[in-house]
């Protein structure tokens, strides 16, 4: 157990490190940040920000001395530096979940171990490769790089899989390692956030119902409109990815729910995740603080629901909506503090509760 009064290590410095540290706070802990970037809205509200390079082993060392366990809010933090602070302090969630979950066709592939249903792919690394994998296919096709995309980056959607289209999309992409993903006629998208302890010990939220506007989370909603059977299957393939990567700390797994309830395993997050924002006032415990309890090992907090809610991203120029929105009684306003509006970027976002049991 990390005991409170203990700092805590977070890796990036954007919203959700911001969260994780305001969380922190009400538990006794201070947070240090360590990114080096030029502004970072989770060390507004930190104790300590280390401005560095993640490959500057001198500020990662210094880093790690100062604090007594760390974790990420993002998962593009490169595994050398996991891997020098986990040398010397415990490294939650570790290398090794990272090093599955930033590269897409490792993901799938341990899903399919796992006998977990994904939409069907292919790994693409040449044109030669692009062009063999798309007989495989009928009908569209998303071709994403196996690193580094999110919010829509990193992928081009194929009208009809044919071999000179997707050849065409890999050198889009920059010929660079990718993996073609068939379509998926899918009757809406849910996530399951999970938190795990250092002990095994796991908690589960409801599922929550997302929708997207040009590749980006639009809005969140809790409950899904999903049966409570589905319910039960999409927990489990949480769960078992949570075991099989031996996680620490908060987790979200995005999944397609099918017209004929089918459940598709689509993309793990190791962190904590947008669509989980709503938590912060419509669960016993937010997100946030589950995954504070996680890392320094305290009993996992509950996950009731305690009012239907629905969360919207303010995306670029949205953000100019907040005097509207602290006008409406209803409206719980989250700004980040970021100084500069642009095109696909979250500036905040906005929670409205419902009595439970008005939305289903």
């Amino acid at each position: 157990m990390i005991p409170p009064g203990s700092t805590i290590g977070i890796l990036g410095g954007g919203q959700l490190g911001r969260m994780i540290a305001l969380a922190a706070a009400p538990l006794g802990y201070r947070c240090h940040i360590f990114c080096p970037d030029d502004e970072a809205p989770a060390a507004d509200v930190a104790a300590t920000w280390t401005r560095a390079p993640y490959d500057n082993l001198a500020a990662l060392d210094a880093f790690a001395a100062a604090i007594d366990v760390a974790t990420v809010e993002f998962e593009n933090v490169p595994a050398a530096a996991l891997e020098r602070i986990a040398a010397a302090k415990p490294m939650r969630p570790g290398a090794n979940v990272l090093a599955v979950t930033q590269d897409r066709l490792a993901e799938k592939a341990l899903a399919t171990r796992l006998g977990i249903a994904t939409a069907p792919y292919f790994a693409v690394s040449s044109a030669i490769e692009a062009g063999i994998t798309a007989r495989h296919l009928t009908g569209g096709a998303i071709l994403k790089t196996r690193r580094m995309g999110y919010d829509g980056k990193g992928q081009i959607a194929i009208a009809a899989a044919t071999p000179d289209a997707v050849v065409e999309a890999w050198r889009k992409l920059g010929e660079v390692p990718c993996i073609l993903e068939g379509f998926v006629d899918f009757a809406l998208e849910i996530s399951v956030i999970i938190a795990r302890g250092p002990d095994g010990q796991i908690a589960a939220f409801e599922p929550f119902e997302n929708r997207h506007a040009h590749h980006i989370l639009a809005e969140s909603r809790w409950p899904a409109a999903i049966g409570p059977e589905i319910v039960t299957r999409a927990e489990a393939v949480a769960r078992s990815l949570a075991q099989a990567l031996d996680h620490v700390g908060v987790m979200a797994v995005e999944m397609f729910v099918t017209a004929g309830g089918e459940v598709l395993m689509n993309e793990i997050a190791p962190r904590v995740h947008n669509s989980g924002h709503l938590t912060i006032e419509a669960a016993a415990t937010s997100q946030f603080a589950q995954h504070v309890r996680a890392i320094c090992g305290l009993p996992l907090g509950s996950t009731e629901r305690r009012a239907d809610a629905v969360m919207r991203n303010l995306v670029g120029d949205a953000v100019l909506e907040w005097p509207k929105l602290l006008l409406d009684a209803g409206s719980h306003l989250h700004l980040y503090g970021k100084s500069e509006i642009r095109q696909g970027r979250k500036m905040g976002h906005v929670t409205r509760l419902f009595p439970l049991g008005a939305m289903t």
